[in-house]
């Protein structure tokens, strides 16, 4: 028998070099790096078979193997595994070729043993499309990308040409494939392109593998890379983990190619002589051609990625939850002296003691959400009221509590008691800032200047804060610190006019 790992190529160039060009086995055997008794070997079976050179057309490989090493053609009569019914099975959870292997001998006691049915397995995968010699467990993986061409949109009544992106998904185990249009690809497309994938699946895999784009990667990394939190969010209310391919890595996220491939072969370039109004328009004719794409057989199995995925894929998706992922944002934001934050103009309250603390901001359409360090820490009901507060009573300090007993009149009565310049820079304020909480605080830290100065020096203080429109609790200090309260006010002084034989005045115009 021929050595293990000796193709018959080398051994066609034995004869060739000995019946041919009439080399000794001394020089075959350095020219075909073989031992000269392995050469010598081959020559007298050569012989015995009656061979020469050049060899017949019509004698192939394994007529050449068969007449060397006296291996009939054929004589192997045990049943081949049907190579098909094992790569549907590889596919499931939890098959593996030794289990296939034990059921194959169970019908057949006389059939091949594990090495040799794990070799058939074997060549038989290497005639497979390349995009199926990959084995991905059922309901493991899903494959997801933008294709690289876009496609031209008209405007009926401008005739401007906009493009749109087309998503592409692709399940690990059938390569049944979903595509969708998009305007643009910011991140609510991104998030609604995966909602709508997995809805035309009818589940939900255990993996989302993505090329490390920007809209769902904020930052890439080999080994941590950072996932846009919103993009986290959305996976985790589907039970579902997003894994990025590696950086440079184009194998990690093949199947997507390959699936982006066949729909720029089968789908976009099918669409490229007509013209589109909308991105509706779009779609439905994308939608009709991928379910031609999902029913066509493949080119080397009997059966169809749709068929593929009914039998194999669909019962291992994670089902689908009741209601669809409510579309959120994510924010940051640093929460003020007020322990209040700022969301479009509007103020929400978080517990004090988070003051200068960097917090999240889960944003939905009807609830705002606080975080810190992975804990909500507040929720309030979204308001859309621009310069409002929402404010937990819970939320504030002991101290605050006791403060908010005062109201704007009691504040305004008690700044009469000083004086009306006081009255009036009081009432300013809290007329004057977003929210009561601030003008209260600034107020109360006037009443605490008047333990400090007299009644006299504070009312002056405050009559020049007016004055000169600086209406807050750092001026009035500023003013009594430096004792100008009782300093008078630069009056406006003004310049006298040029008098000309070319200047005009006032009267010339009556």
């Amino acid at each position: 028998m021929a050595r293990k790992g000796l193709s018959m190529r080398k051994v066609r160039e034995v004869l060739r070099l000995h019946f041919g060009a009439g080399l000794s086995a001394r020089q075959i055997a350095a020219s075909c790096n073989l031992g000269r008794s392995t050469v010598g070997e081959y020559l007298q079976r050569a012989q015995e078979a009656g061979l020469s050179w050049p060899l017949p057309e019509s004698m192939d490989d394994t007529r050449l193997e068969a007449a060397l090493f006296k291996r009939p053609i054929c004589s192997d009569t045990r049943p081949l595994p049907d190579m098909n019914y094992l790569h549907t099975e590889m596919r499931r959870k939890g098959v593996t070729l030794q289990r296939l292997w034990c059921e194959y001998k169970e019908s057949y006691a006389d059939g091949y043993q594990y090495t040799q049915f794990c070799e058939y397995y074997r060549r038989s995968q290497e005639k497979l499309d390349i995009s199926l010699r990959k084995e991905h467990r059922a309901g493991e993986r899903m494959f997801v990308d933008w294709a690289g061409p876009a496609v031209s949109l008209v405007d009926r009544n401008t005739g401007e040409v906009t493009f749109a992106s087309i998503f592409v998904a692709v399940l690990g185990a059938s390569s049944l494939t979903y595509v969708e249009a998009f305007l643009s690809k910011a991140l609510a497309n991104w998030i609604l392109a995966h909602i709508h994938a997995f809805e035309y699946f009818g589940g939900v895999p255990e993996i989302v593998v993505e090329d490390n784009l920007k809209t769902g990667v904020t930052k890439p990394c080999r080994y941590e890379p950072e996932i846009n939190p919103i993009y986290q969010d959305m996976a985790s209310y589907y039970g579902t983990a997003i894994i990025p391919g590696r950086v440079k890595k184009p194998r990690d996220n093949a199947k997507a190619e390959v699936g982006v491939l066949l729909v720029e072969r089968w789908i976009l370039a099918a669409l490229r002589n007509r013209t589109f109004f909308g991105v509706e328009e779009l779609n439905t004719a994308i939608l009709e051609l991928l379910e031609r794409l999902n029913n066509k057989k493949f080119k080397k199995l009997p059966y169809s990625r749709r068929e593929l995925f009914d039998a194999v894929e669909r019962p291992a998706l994670k089902p689908l939850p009741s209601e669809r992922y409510p579309f959120v944002q994510w924010k940051t934001a640093k929460v003020n002296i007020d322990y209040h934050i700022e969301v479009d103009r509007h103020f929400y309250s978080v517990p004090y003691q988070l003051v200068n603390e960097q917090v999240d901001i889960r944003l939905g359409t009807h609830l705002v959400e606080v975080l810190f360090k992975n804990n909500r820490v507040a929720s309030h009901v979204r308001s859309y009221l621009p310069g409002r507060a929402t404010t937990c009573p819970e939320h504030r300090p002991k101290s605050h509590r006791e403060y908010l007993e005062w109201t704007p009149s009691r504040i305004i009565a008690w700044a009469e008691k000083t004086g009306p310049n006081t009255a009036k820079l009081v009432e300013a304020i809290m007329a004057g800032k977003p929210h009561p909480e601030q003008g209260y605080r600034a107020c109360l830290g006037i009443i605490r200047l008047g333990d400090k100065y007299t009644p006299e020096r504070l009312e002056a203080a405050c009559k020049r804060s007016l004055t000169i429109k600086a209406h807050s609790y750092k001026s009035v200090k500023s003013i009594l610190k430096t004792g100008l309260e009782q300093a008078p006010l630069a009056s406006k002084t003004l310049t006298p006019g040029l008098t000309h034989e070319n200047i005009r005045g006032p009267e010339y115009y009556h």
